[in-house]
């Protein structure tokens, strides 16, 4: 195998275990009970693929090959844990399971186990960050990395959560189980809340060499779809089910067969899922004649306005502002108050959306938030100007990590340098 033929096949096997990740933990967190030890195992079945699979192949089932693999290694770490003996219970039910290998394909059996994942994360005993970074790393298979960058803070004091976080489940003796749906109320902001960011990271990939990621989509729309299931009467679940569906409607059509980038105001709206948007637009109609709107609600409403327009000149940015300033009124973020600011710019215009963006800055809150440096720059170039926005185009650059998001942003550069 020459050097290059071994590199694609090594990126190609990067990919599939950054696919099947979430799933394999989900399962193997549910066999161990062991949060640090299934990613621990994980982890060295994970670095025994990278050595196998470019000189065997690739197996047809990855997954279970995986979490075979993975369990053999757990059986190695227990036995050489100072307290084997007292762990011998664990051992044993370890090599029940082995004997089991190739049944782990099924996936009726592993969305039960990733649900039961997310419940267990979301534990009220928990504090309400460290249910969501704990489950978005062990169920969606986000970095710490990427974790530390949706919550805007440095990656150390990211993985010290994760660590706090497991350590915490494993000492208060957390069940690893679905509780009863009286139980469900306490949980259920943090369980919507992981399920919209593990979509948003599939939606928007902070990193990696593709704009998008699907199988994050995927997984965080059969997830919505089980949560429907269980609260039928809770809107704020139709709602974010609904704006997953509406976005999830316009994936396609956000990159050209090179893999850059195509804005919305260039999408070919043909490719669009219609079926997935009347799906999406009916769990929204469902939703808000339920009562007061929430905040998933309002952002899928948001999409709807986007992806019922005829076209993209079309679209009603006002109402798109005035729903942004609802939202505002709920969840007083800067980041929901950027989103506002962009509805302005396309609503009024740039010159109207950039002193809000001067007052964003001057807070500092978004300093590292790339969102932030790639819309102001936008703005600037839209405002006529080009030095400022080639200063706020270097600072996106510097923030991004994924490949996609550095061509097109470059292109810009280059445009307003002429």
């Amino acid at each position: 195998m020459t050097l290059a033929s071994l590199e694609q096949t090594q990126a190609a096997v990067k990919g599939i275990v950054r696919e099947e990740w979430g799933r394999a933990l989900a399962s193997l967190v549910g066999q161990l009970r062991d949060f640090a030890l299934a990613e621990d195992a994980l982890q060295d079945a994970v670095v025994a693929a990278l050595e196998h699979w470019p000189l065997d192949g690739v197996p047809t089932q990855p997954r279970a090959w995986l979490l075979q693999t993975a369990r053999r290694r757990a059986i190695d770490r227990l036995r050489r844990d100072a307290n084997f003996k007292a762990k011998r219970a664990e051992l044993a039910v370890l090599h029940a399971l082995d004997r089991q290998a190739g049944q782990d394909h099924m996936d009726e059996s592993i969305a039960d186990e990733r649900l039961r994942l997310i419940f267990t994360c979301c534990h009220p005993a928990l504090a309400e960050t460290a249910r969501v970074v704990l489950t978005l790393r062990t169920l969606g298979g986000l970095t710490t990395e990427e974790i530390a960058r949706a919550f805007l803070v440095p990656e150390t004091t990211m993985a010290q959560r994760l660590t706090r976080a497991k350590r915490k489940i494993k000492a208060a003796g957390i069940p690893y189980e679905v509780p009863e749906p009286a139980l469900w109320a306490e949980r259920l902001g943090s369980v919507l809340l992981v399920i919209y960011l593990i979509f948003n990271e599939g939606y928007a990939a902070t990193s990696g060499e593709a704009p998008t990621r699907g199988e994050l989509c995927r997984e965080a729309i059969r997830l919505g779809q089980i949560m429907v299931q269980l609260v039928p009467a809770e809107p704020e679940a139709a709602g974010l089910l609904a704006l997953m569906l509406l976005h999830e409607s316009r994936r396609l059509a956000r990159s050209d067969t090179a893999g850059d980038l195509i804005t919305l105001d260039r999408q070919d709206r043909a490719l669009w899922d219609r079926d997935m948007i009347a799906a999406g637009a009916r769990l929204l109609e469902g939703a808000l004649t339920q009562g007061d709107a929430g905040p998933y609600q309002i952002q899928a409403a948001i999409s709807a306005l986007h992806v019922q327009a005829p076209s993209y000149a079309a679209t009603d940015w006002r109402e798109i502002t005035l729903l942004y300033g609802e939202l505002y009124a709920l969840q007083p973020s800067p980041v929901v108050k950027l989103n506002a600011a962009v509805a302005l710019s396309f609503a009024e215009s740039a010159e109207a959306a950039l002193p809000t963006l001067a007052e964003l800055e001057r807070q500092g809150a978004l300093a590292r938030y790339q969102p932030f440096h790639a819309a102001h720059a936008d703005m600037l170039r839209r405002a006529g100007r080009n030095a400022a926005a080639a200063t706020s185009y270097r600072l996106a650059l510097a923030l991004t990590r994924n490949a996609v998001e550095r061509r097109f942003l470059e292109d810009r550069l280059n445009d307003v340098l002429g």
